[in-house]
Order: C-alpha cells, then sequence, then structure tokens
C-alpha cells in the first residue's frame, strides 16, 4: 500500500497512542515501562512503501532496511537492496508496480549486509552500474571471509533471529533481519567508486550526489538530490539512540567523526529526509533540529566519556557518570531502541586507550578457570556456590545470579544447574528491557543454555563463492589455520589460476600462514586450477578430495599431499 509521509506519521502517533493496538501483544513476562516502549516502537517499522516526493519512494518494513526507489525521466535508481533475496523480491514487485522504466542505477550506502546482500533480487536481465565509495568493497570482502562466522553467530543473536515469535518484539531499527542459514545472499561488487569527499553523477536523468559522511562504517555515503532538497542518511541518521558500537562487534566507530558528517548533512537544507532504517522526516526546520539534536547526543557522549577518562576513570565508572542531558534523552528519535550510551562509553574509551583499564591489577589476571575455581573456594566449595547462584536468582539478583553460574560453568562446562540459571536470568533481564539488541542477545542465549539453538555457519552457495575476489579469499584463510594441526609443519604450495592470470603462495610455518599474491621460486606442491573451482573449495561449498580429482586440475606434489594439506585449514 503506498502512502504519503502525512498519512505515516497518522500511523506512527495512533500506534503509540493505543501503545500495543500496532505492536501486538505484550510480550510474556515483560515488565516496565521501557520494554512497553519498545513493543511500541514496532508501528515505526509497520510494512510500507511511503511517498516522500514526486519521484522518491522509500519502502519500510519488509526487512531490516529500507531500499529507496528513485523514479526519473528516462530510469529508475535504486538505493540499497536489502540483506537477502527473499527480502529484496517483494520490495522490487513493490518497485515494479510504482514504476515500468528500466533501472539504471544501484547505490550502496555502506557494505552492511542488511543492505546490499538482496541485490539479484533487484536485477532483470544484464548487469547495471553499482555505486559505491572505495571503502565498500574492502569491507564487503573482509566480511565474507576474515570475520564472517563470528559475526553471523553474533549477528543472529543480536537481531533476535531465531527467537520465536512469541517472545520476539522487533530488531530496534527494522522488523526483522530477514537472513539465516536458510535465505540466500547475493553478492555484485560495485563498478563505479570513488575516493574524494563528493561525486556528482547522473542516473535514469537524475542529479545526484554522493557524499562521503562516516558514521555507523567508514564508508557510509548519503545521497543528496538538491533538485528536490532530499536527502538519503543512510545509516548515520535513524529513530534510535544510534550505534555507536555494536554488540555483534565491529572496528571502532569514531564517534567525532559521525558527529562531523551530521553536521555536514544538516547545512544541506534538506526538506525531506529518508533513513535507511525507520520512517522518513519532512520539514528543513525538523531535519535541521533532528540532526543537531542527534549530533549534540553524540558529543555530548564523547566529551563526557574523555572527560571521565582525563580524571583517570575506568571504563566500568564512566559507564555508571554518564547519562545523556534530559533534553536530549526525552527526545523519541534518541530513546536507546538500538544503541545504548553505556556501550558507546566503552567504544569511545577503548578507542582511545584500548582494552588496559589504567589498573595494573588488570594487566595479567587469573585466567577463567582458575578465577572460578578460587570463587568456589571462597563460597565452600561447588555446591555452595551453586547455592549462593540460586539464591541470587530467586531473588531477583540476576547479574550476579549470571556472574556465579558462569563460574560453575568454566569449572564444568556444560553443568545443568548452572546452565538453567543462566538461562532464567537471561529471560528475564530480555523481559526488563527496553534495547532491542540486548534483548535479542538476552533471549538468543537463553535458546543456548536450554540446547534449543546452536548457531554454525552462514549459508554461503556456490554462485556466492565464486563472486569473492581471489585476494579476499586467500586473506581469510590464514585465521583458519590449525595451529595443534600445523604446529610441525613446514611447506610451501603455490597455485595458479590459469583464467584469471593469478597466482598465490600459501606457506605454513609451524602454526603460521604466509600467504602473498606471487607464485613461489620452490614448491613442495603446486597447483593450477579455475578460480571459481578454488573459491568453492576455500568456501567450503565443494569437497576438496572430489573436486580436484573431478575438476580441470594440474597438481605436482600429489593429490594426497595437497587435501592434506588443505585439511590445515579446518577445525
Amino acid at each position: 500500500m503506498l502512502r504519503s509521509i502525512s498519512s505515516a506519521a497518522t500511523v506512527i502517533l495512533s500506534c503509540a497512542l493505543v501503545s500495543f493496538a500496532c505492536a501486538g501483544d505484550e510480550p510474556a513476562g515483560a515488565q516496565g515501562a521501557a520494554a512497553r516502549e519498545l513493543a511500541a516502537h514496532t508501528a515505526e517499522f509497520k510494512r510500507d512503501i511511503v511517498k516522500v516526493t514526486e519521484g522518491v519512494y522509500v519502502a519500510i518494513g519488509y526487512g531490516l532496511a529500507n531500499s529507496v526507489l528513485l523514479v526519473g525521466p528516462d530510469g529508475t535508481v535504486v538505493i540499497d537492496v536489502m540483506e537477502s533475496n527473499e527480502a529484496g523480491s517483494p520490495v522490487k514487485k513493490a518497485f515494479d508496480k510504482i514504476s515500468a522504466k528500466p533501472l539504471r542505477a544501484i547505490i550502496y550506502t555502506h557494505f552492511h549486509t542488511d543492505h546490499v546482500s538482496g541485490i539479484d533480487a533487484f536485477l532483470n536481465k544484464g548487469d547495471v552500474d553499482i555505486y559505491a565509495h572505495d571503502k565498500t568493497m574492502a569491507e564487503m570482502d573482509r566480511v565474507a571471509t576474515v570475520t564472517q562466522e563470528i559475526t553471523y553467530r553474533r549477528s543472529m543473536r543480536m537481531f533476535g533471529t531465531f527467537v520465536p515469535k512469541k517472545d520476539f518484539v522487533n530488531s530496534g531499527i527494522g522488523p526483522e533481519l530477514l537472513f539465516n542459514d536458510k535465505t540466500v545472499m547475493s553478492y555484485r561488487r560495485a563498478n563505479k567508486t570513488f575516493s574524494g569527499e563528493r561525486m556528482k553523477m547522473r542516473a535514469a536523468g537524475i542529479d545526484l550526489e554522493l557524499i562521503h559522511a562516516p558514521g555507523e562504517t567508514d564508508d557510509q555515503i548519503v545521497v543528496w538530490l538538491p533538485a528536490k532538497k532530499v536527502l538519503i542518511a543512510a545509516d548515520d541518521f535513524y529513530r534510535s539512540f544510534p550505534n555507536l558500537y555494536t554488540i555483534r562487534g565491529t572496528r571502532y566507530r569514531d564517534v567525532q567523526v559521525w558527529a562531523r558528517s551530521l553536521e555536514t548533512m544538516r547545512k544541506l537544507g534538506a526538506e525531506f529526509m529518508v533513513p535507511c532504517h525507520s520512517r522518513p522526516v519532512t520539514g528543513a526546520a525538523v531535519i535541521s533540529g533532528t540532526l543537531a539534536d542527534y549530533r549534540d547526543a553524540i558529543q555530548y557522549v564523547h566529551d563526557q566519556t574523555v572527560r571521565g577518562m582525563n580524571r583517570g576513570l575506568t571504563a566500568d565508572e564512566i559507564v555508571e557518570l554518564v547519562r545523556l542531558p534530559k533534553h536530549l534523552a526525552e527526545k523519541p528519535y534518541l530513546r536507546e531502541f538500538y544503541g545504548t550510551v553505556r556501550w558507546s562509553v566503552r567504544n569511545i574509551f577503548g578507542g582511545y586507550l584500548g582494552w588496559f583499564s589504567g589498573d595494573a591489577a588488570a594487566l595479567n589476571p587469573l585466567p577463567p578457570t582458575e578465577r572460578a575455581a578460587r570463587m568456589a573456594s571462597l563460597a565452600g566449595g561447588k555446591g555452595k556456590l551453586l547455592d549462593r547462584a540460586q539464591e541470587a536468582l530467586e531473588k531477583g539478583d540476576h547479574q550476579w545470579a549470571l556472574e556465579l553460574a558462569g563460574h560453575l560453568l568454566a569449572l564444568k562446562p556444560g553443568m545443568k544447574d548452572a546452565l538453567g540459571i543462566r538461562s532464567a536470568c537471561f529471560r528475564e533481564l530480555a523481559a526488563r528491557s527496553g534495547n532491542a539488541n540486548e534483548r535479542n542477545y538476552y533471549l538468543s542465549q537463553a535458546l543456548e543454555a536450554d540446547g534449543k539453538l546452536t548457531l554454525g555457519r552462514p549459508r554461503v552457495t556456490p554462485d556466492l563463492a565464486r563472486r569473492i575476489p581471489l585476494a579476499a579469499i586467500f586473506a581469510g584463510m590464514g585465521v583458519r589455520l590449525n595451529p595443534e594441526k600445523s604446529a610441525d609443519v613446514r611447506q610451501t604450495v603455490g597455485f595458479r589460476f590459469p583464467d584469471t592470470g593469478e597466482a598465490y603462495t600459501v606457506q605454513v610455518r609451524r602454526g603460521v600462514a604466509f600467504i602473498e599474491p606471487v607464485f613461489p621460486a620452490k614448491a613442495d606442491i603446486t597447483v593450477s586450477l579455475s578460480s571459481s573451482l578454488w573459491k568453492e573449495i576455500a568456501a567450503q561449498t565443494a569437497n576438496p578430495a572430489v573436486a580436484l580429482a573431478k575438476g580441470d586440475v594440474k597438481i605436482e606434489g600429489g593429490l594426497v599431499n595437497l587435501v592434506k594439506f588443505l585439511s590445515l585449514f579446518r577445525d
């Protein structure tokens, strides 16, 4: 259904007034205003195609992120393409109902999966130009190879992907993430990139300006339509306190740079602002004030954290002191549905000073198992420690009960009673939380403690594997080397790829992998094969022994020896 911004705003207001009328029933066990407020926040993501102004439309609620359609005189442009083909397909169908004009360009605002991985759903026949910042592809490659497994597991918890619907509320910046071990993720590289601060372009007869505006990511770009005074804000603004740190894990987010990007955006004088999460904002004065508040909130948390650091306080101490001023904390677009002030403080502290708190006692802490053993000894044994954990749970002291249960699990992994305490605490803490990331992470780890959820690897199809560049594949190999298996191995393998003209050296030196993009002068094993076959083997979408035996492969040094060498890179 197509709505104007004004009618969409009416929907949000009416939902907020009746609290759960649009958000659904209150989750079982939910307690407190924060949990109710998060439930009411679901109205922000009511599925809709909103007409922002003539020729500008945004799809909201089809997945975690929004997708934006620009209709020009001789075609269309799509900005961001959802998180999976399954999320992208209904958006594409909805856009086709608005315009039958050919797609002329796609723009990636940044590398996050929920903005780039549904691209195949938008492409009919042939390729179109894809625009992005220079940094975007390197970040996509890194996430797809180096940190793929841990980022996947933590993301599934944070977005509540496997949380039962009866317990799930929303994902803070969207209704849900339509990405899991069964959905199809597509991968296409941008062919039109820029490295400067701004790039002017014309596509589908529309004049656009891409502005590098680092914030949630270093590669972030916002899109400015000067003729219509429309600003596509990417993830530099959404209706929640910003995620200055994400619990799924990421590189340091420079919050001062983010604040400066918001000021750059504010000075454009936009009359329409379209975030890539949550609903559009209209009116030049409203947009200017909103961006100023957002900027000031970030700057305040930064400055007060650094002030605490310079007074010699630790991150744990500063977290207890920094709170947004009332005039900012009460703004609906700075409620802590997605990011939190306390996580932001820790991110800023670590970004400036690293992991060390400044207290020398933290330089060489006891290993977790030894600390747990001493805690049990203080309590009078593991049985007494379990009693104390159970008592804390019964008193509603859930964080302390969690910590005590953690000590028990360090001493006896899989201890049923400790896992039960852990699960109960997670569920109670989730029920009280008004932050979607926190709530979903608690509920996901409760399922894991119950033995009802095991998070493995994301689904990688052979087609997806073939689209990842060789450089990224090899960059991911080193972090997969098994140090125990390779402790006594000294071996060099040379790879040639006739179809691309590339070559690589992979040298294992007693637990360390040295990899460089040249063919070795001397090798124990050499192999020549197509890049597509190698990508499937490396991505574990093909059995190496079978693939190498069947494929058009030339091996010197023996197939068995090559398979044995590759096994060093698997747990």
